[in-house]
């Protein structure tokens, strides 16, 4: 007997929740956050480094960031 297996659809990213990003800060500068990247990634206007989501959960690590104008 066969089993079909059904695919999975996952989103590219699911939004942070809205309580979260409103206490979340950059580590670097302390300017709060923004969502970019389709809720894929938050970004600081001030000294521009962009954390990444990764599982739904924000790496706030300076040396996982990005810099990007």
């Amino acid at each position: 007997m066969w089993h079909i297996r059904r695919a999975t659809l996952y989103s590219a990213a699911m939004a942070v929740d809205k309580a979260l990003l409103d206490i979340l800060v950059c580590p670097a500068c302390k300017t709060a956050l923004r969502l970019v990247k389709d809720g894929a990634a938050l970004k600081c206007d001030s000294c521009k480094r962009v954390y990444p989501i990764k599982d739904d959960i924000p790496v706030m690590l300076i040396d996982e960031a990005t810099i990007e104008p």
